[in-house]
């Protein structure tokens, strides 16, 4: 099925059935090669610029990337190594890590740019997931913003048959944009019905599992303390905006980038912070970086800014930013 736009009876349902609807929660991940909009599609889905947490191999837990909240349904987004063919052993452990999560989370979205046509690489990903029966598939044509609407119609013709030449049926194929925000909550209301009724399973109001960046963020708040803890012996916060891994690198080559605010109550604390010709800085970032390294087990380029978060101790909203 491709779903092109909001489904003709949804908006006639009676009010009554929506608040008998059982309530939805389950796990979705999005796979798919580089730069297909993975991680556009997920800050989009949720509403805002989420934390990513790296892509080591974890055997015993989901990275939840982003957390969207229905009142019909709770969507967790998860995030996964990238599948590609390995060249080394732990291009292969990688691999079998995504299989792992695949074969465990509800919801399956492969994502394939509406501005390329099928290579070797996506094929390569949906012959996998031909392989796992019983999860539901979803094909998301990504970046349609970028072309016409033959060039559309030809990609949403493409990757049909290839699941045909495969021997499975997606259950949805939809076209989305999500940075002009073309069918996100429509591609919402696909996944919906595919989760498993439940509670849900997050508090409302979080976004992101982040204790990972919890811990990178004391990390550098701790670095940033050495020597300066006299002066500034609580002014100092920490905020890791972003955690992403770098695109096209190799498997067993990974590289992890981090953006991350020290965040001070006074612009005359800035100078202490960063020290003279920034050297302070320097050595806060060289330092933290060591730990954040040995902490997620893979290599990390932390880039660091000073910002003034005025009386930051005192303003609630200021605290809550910083979350406080």
């Amino acid at each position: 099925m491709v779903a092109m736009s909001a489904r003709p009876n949804q908006e006639s349902a009676a009010p009554q059935a929506e608040t008998t609807s059982p309530h939805r929660a389950g796990f979705a991940c999005f796979v798919g090669r580089p730069n297909a909009g993975k991680s556009t599609l997920t800050n989009a889905l949720v509403g805002q610029k989420v934390a990513i947490t790296s892509n080591r191999p974890q055997t015993t837990r989901h990275t939840v990337r982003g957390i969207v909240h229905r009142e019909d349904a709770q969507l967790i987004l998860v995030d996964t190594p990238g599948l590609h063919k390995p060249r080394t052993l732990l291009g292969e452990r990688l691999n079998d890590v995504v299989r792992t999560t695949w074969a465990e989370v509800d919801v399956i979205g492969f994502c394939l740019p509406a501005d390329q046509k099928l290579g070797p690489g996506d094929k390569y990903i949906v012959k996998e997931l031909a392989g796992i029966k019983k999860t539901p598939k979803i094909a998301i044509i990504t970046k349609t913003d970028l072309v016409e609407s033959k060039a559309l119609a030809e990609q949403l013709l493409a990757v049909s048959a290839l699941a045909d030449e495969l021997g499975f049926e997606w259950a949805e194929i939809i076209p989305v944009s999500a940075v002009k925000g073309r069918q996100v909550s429509l591609l919402a209301d696909l996944i919906a019905p595919l989760l498993p009724q439940s509670p849900p399973l997050y508090p409302e109001g979080d976004l992101t599992d982040e204790p990972e960046m919890v811990m990178v963020a004391e990390l550098i708040r701790e670095a940033a303390l050495e020597g300066v803890r006299d002066e500034l012996p609580h002014s100092i916060a920490v905020v890791v905006e972003e955690m992403l891994p770098r695109e096209n690198r190799p498997a067993d080559k990974p590289l992890l980038d981090i953006h991350a605010n020290v965040y001070i109550e006074r612009p005359s604390q800035k100078g202490i912070i960063i020290g003279p010709k920034g050297q302070r800085l320097k050595d806060v970032g060289t330092k933290s970086r060591k730990h954040i390294e040995a902490l997620l087990g893979t290599p990390v380029f932390l880039d660091l800014h000073v910002k003034v978060a005025k009386d930051w101790q005192r303003d609630p909203k200021q605290l809550r930013k910083l979350g406080f």
